[in-house]
């Protein structure tokens, strides 16, 4: 049973690896040309090294569709939507050969650090390589569209004012791309150039909302195309999208901190059985040498795990309030 023990603690230890070296990984090949925390986006950073306005255009559509375009390859679908929120600057090629990689590692490590069967670590080290990169993009997706739902109030403003002093609404959307940070600058950006070369821009917010699947994003498309087919005080309808905006943020970071502590409850009853047993496993190996040679002990551990499951899937419904 130490054995066992042990084995737990190293494959823990192999997934964070993965982890850290996707991370790793993207850095180095990347590096600042993907950070979020530049003061000047990527879009107007690759217009200063000399690159000319259509070449920009063309570079950043193609990383904001390639994944979407992807989804027909084996296993590549359960990641594609989530990498093209993410914006991932790997294209799918490059993602499927790291997750090849990082399988072929687990492996490798598996085979030093445990004395687990063949079958089962080919089996481990493919779902730590898929389940490692996985965890990643999503983490990164989250980071990014919680980052524009952050500046769309305040970028839709910017557009109010520039309205106001008389710029037309292409003009406000390219101040908007200039002004604020990426993410969503850039974004605003291709949606300007695309206005440039004749795109409708209510079809580019509509595609750019789609593509991030965010309400707040659809309803400044629906402002926009109304406002272009029906005519209207844009400034006026925008100011009151962004206080309608700016208030679901609030109300939705609201809901976030009364509901954290039934999250954290939530997390705690569900971990801690998990945690119990393995103290129970390391503190006394032979705890359950009484019993698991029994004819229930199989059928009483699947009910006790179905429970767990169960318990994981209502807490969250219990506590994901939308907003």
């Amino acid at each position: 049973m130490t054995g066992i023990n042990i084995e737990v603690i190293i494959y823990g230890v192999i997934f964070v690896a993965v982890l850290v070296l996707v991370e790793g990984v993207y850095l180095t090949v990347f590096g600042k040309s993907i950070s979020l925390n530049s003061r000047v986006n990527r879009r107007l950073e690759m217009l200063e090294k000399g690159a000319n306005r259509e070449q920009v255009l063309e570079q950043l559509r193609k990383e904001m569709t390639q994944h979407l375009k992807s989804q027909s390859i084996p296993l590549y679908s359960i990641l594609a939507t989530k990498a093209q929120k993410a914006n991932i600057a790997f294209s799918p090629p490059q993602i499927i050969m790291l997750m090849g990689g990082l399988a072929v590692m687990s492996y490798v490590m598996l085979t030093v650090g445990t004395s687990a069967s063949t079958p089962i670590r080919i089996a481990v080290a493919i779902a730590m390589g898929i389940g490692g990169v996985y965890i990643w993009i999503n983490n990164k997706a989250k980071k990014r569209l919680g980052m524009i739902e952050e500046q769309l109030p305040d970028a839709v403003e910017l557009m109010v004012r520039s309205l106001r002093v008389g710029h037309p609404f292409s003009s406000a959307i390219n101040i908007v791309a200039k002004e604020v940070p990426d993410p969503l600058a850039s974004e605003m950006g291709v949606i300007a150039d695309e206005a440039a070369y004749g795109r409708d821009m209510g079809e580019s917010l509509k595609s750019l909302a789609e593509r991030m699947d965010m309400q707040d994003l659809r309803f400044l498309a629906v402002a926009v195309t109304i406002q272009q087919q029906s005519g209207g005080n844009l400034a006026e309808i925008l100011d009151g999208l962004s206080k309608v905006i700016r208030s679901r943020f609030k109300l939705f970071r609201r809901v976030k901190a009364i509901t954290a502590e039934a999250k954290w409850s939530g997390m705690f009853l569900s971990g801690f059985p998990i945690v119990a047993l393995v103290m129970i496993n390391v503190i006394q190996p032979n705890y359950y040498d009484d019993v698991k040679d029994t004819s229930v002990f199989i059928p009483a551990c699947l009910v006790v795990a179905a429970f767990l499951v169960a318990n994981v899937f209502v807490m969250r419904t219990l506590v994901n309030i939308k907003v």
